[in-house]
């Protein structure tokens, strides 16, 4: 069995170490990249301090960038008497280039480093669901503009009650997209501090440099307290994972409009073939496989969620091993929101309009509001107009003006405010590519051995 990287030559006990390790030999080949980015910034901090000779810090870098693009190119491996990805590659550091390979973790323990691959990892992520998340909301917004003057009813209770439009509809979905978009923003900021030195929670009593580590990883500060950085194990993952369900619960609403939507009781809308899967009893039937299964999987992101503060919340302050067991349902959650975007992403631009079926549903009883409207612009108090409009729908006479008003204003059917949603969408899809390509330079920064400081 390999050694571990707490091992003192003491035999261990094969099943308490299948039981400790658990899934992470699996689990952490999505944060070894990062591992190693993470590692290659702490190897130059100590090159800089003169904790390490500077040939050791360049040895070191360069071994840790060939792991990191075999680790990018799923060509690095971890082995299950390795116990985690931290042991797998400081062996293969040892491997490669021997006693440098075991001064790696001088000044840091396993707890910051998982910290801080998780951090980087999470970065990562939380670009790409925006960016996601920016596709989509275009998506909605070209269906919106595609359909804007095309009417459909508005319900409430699931009841028909005012005038809508398809143009509508699809607005109300770029608008929950732009919203959370915003708020992406603030959990950036969270993630945007350095925990590496904080070690086990308490520091390290060596000269390190930790501002260094930050500046040359892109973060814009160091997460100052060490025991607030082993605090904070899961509480960044849920706010991500909360973030992801946020955009979730504004998905899951079309979703099951959608579902309900393209019934052939209501029969407004039609999926593609390509976008259902047939029964294998019934010969007739094109079932909505696809938009069930987004459905459940904006329920299952709650509960990946909830899971994530169930085994984070509840402890007493600094680390606990209880926070391993965070990885696997906040990678789960993750892989699930990617994939969630990439399918709506290519369902909005060919979900079928059946406009007839549509119009033929907006009845004159839709127009009750309006019709009480125009009484009150011919000078009637508008609980006399509400009560004369109950009194001609209760004894058939009712007979509205479908012209008469219609809403111009900022968000209504006649003024849907594209412009200034493609321009909120556009300074979204601005901040991400600004942002992305900072954390590209850093990146970069950190292998480039002739770049001595950030």
């Amino acid at each position: 069995m390999a050694e571990t990287l707490w091992g003192k030559g003491a035999a261990l006990d094969a099943v308490i170490h299948r039981f400790t390790v658990g899934d992470d030999p699996i689990v952490d080949l999505s944060l070894a990249p990062h591992d190693a980015l993470g590692s290659a910034a702490h190897a130059r901090m100590l090159g800089k301090v003169g904790l390490l000779k500077p040939e050791e810090s360049r040895t070191l870098v360069g071994a840790l960038k060939t792991l990191h693009d075999e680790a990018r190119a799923g060509r690095f491996t971890i082995l299950p008497e390795q116990e985690d990805g931290h042991t797998a590659l400081e062996a293969a550091l040892v491997e490669r280039i021997g006693e440098p390979g075991k001064r790696i973790h001088l000044a840091r323990s396993r707890n910051d480093q998982v910290l801080l691959a998780t951090r980087l990892f999470l970065r990562e992520e939380v670009l790409a669901l925006g960016a996601g998340a920016v596709k989509l909301a275009e998506a909605f917004l070209d269906f919106a503009q595609a359909h804007a003057q095309v009417p459909m009813p508005g319900y409430t209770h699931l009841r028909r009650a005012m005038p809508s439009t398809f143009g509508m509809w699809g607005m109300a979905f770029a608008e929950g997209l732009l919203e959370e978009l915003e708020a992406l923003r603030g959990v950036w900021a969270r993630l945007d501090r350095c925990p590496l030195g904080a070690a086990a929670g308490f520091g390290v009593p060596l000269p390190i440099d930790r501002e260094y580590v930050a500046r040359l990883l892109g973060f814009s500060r160091v997460q100052r307290s060490p025991i607030d950085a082993q605090n904070g194990r899961g509480r960044h993952e849920l706010a991500v994972l909360s973030w992801a369900c946020g955009v979730a619960n504004t998905l899951e609403k079309w979703l099951w409009d959608v579902q309900l939507y393209s019934t052939d009781e209501f029969g407004f809308l039609g999926l593609p073939d390509a976008f259902t899967t047939g029964s294998s009893i019934m010969p007739q039937k094109k079932n909505p496989d696809v938009v069930e299964l987004a459905r459940g999987r904006c329920r299952e992101l709650r509960g990946l969620a909830h899971q994530v503060e169930a085994i984070a919340g509840g402890l007493p302050s600094s680390y606990h091993r209880d926070f391993q067991l965070l990885k696997r349902p906040t990678l789960a959650a993750l892989t699930s929101s990617r994939s969630l975007l990439d399918v709506l992403t290519r369902l909005v631009p060919v979900l079928q309009v059946k406009a007839d079926a549509a119009a033929r549903a907006c009845d004159d009883t839709l127009y009750a509001a309006h019709h009480a409207y125009t009484l009150v612009a011919g000078g009637q108090a508008f609980r006399d107009a509400y009560r004369q409009v109950g009194r001609e729908l209760a004894d058939g006479t009712f007979r509205p003006d479908r012209e008469a008003l219609t809403a111009t204003h900022l968000g209504g059917a006649g003024n849907l405010g594209l412009p200034q949603a493609r321009e909120e969408l556009a300074a979204a899809r601005a901040w991400l590519d600004d942002t992305h390509h900072a954390l590209a330079t850093a990146s970069a920064r950190v292998w480039d051995l002739n770049n001595p400081s950030p």
